[in-house]
């Protein structure tokens, strides 16, 4: 059974790699907000409570909770593998192009092979009358 033309194009428009980095720029984009959300409450907040003369601080033994960091380091680490072994890397597997075999130059037809002799042949008997006569390949001296 065939498949739909809109099947065909959904497939190469997710096989382009935009749609699929977009998305996992933007889980990632989300950790990484994550973990500036938890060191702004975890580290940087209790600092300005303490330093703004916050009543309860007194009472805690522990200014910072490294938990919160922690776990917001952990939580990007998780996500990033999850990303990267579920979605990047089977994608880079689909869109992995075949190595391309090196070109083939053209076996050159016999007139060619003698024209080239000859004029290798001319090129090396040249005269002062035939040392104007040039090939094509050959530069011309700046004037």
């Amino acid at each position: 059974m065939p498949t739909p033309p809109v099947l065909n194009e959904f497939k190469e428009f997710i096989l382009k790699g935009n749609a699929v980095s977009l998305a996992v720029g933007v889980i990632i984009g989300a950790a990484f907000g994550k973990i500036v959300t938890a060191i702004t409450a975890g580290l940087i907040q209790p600092i300005i409570n303490a330093l703004g003369g916050d009543p309860n601080v007194s009472l805690n033994l522990w200014i910072f909770d490294f938990g919160i960091v922690i776990n917001a380091v952990i939580s990007l680490i998780i996500t990033g593998a999850v990303l990267f072994f579920f979605f990047v890397r089977p994608m880079n597997r689909l869109t992995k192009k075949e190595e391309v075999a090196p070109t083939v130059h053209p076996v050159p037809s016999k007139e060619e092979v003698l024209l080239t002799e000859i004029r290798d042949l001319l090129r090396e008997k040249s005269t002062p009358l035939t040392s104007h006569i040039r090939d094509e390949t050959t530069p011309s001296p700046p004037q």
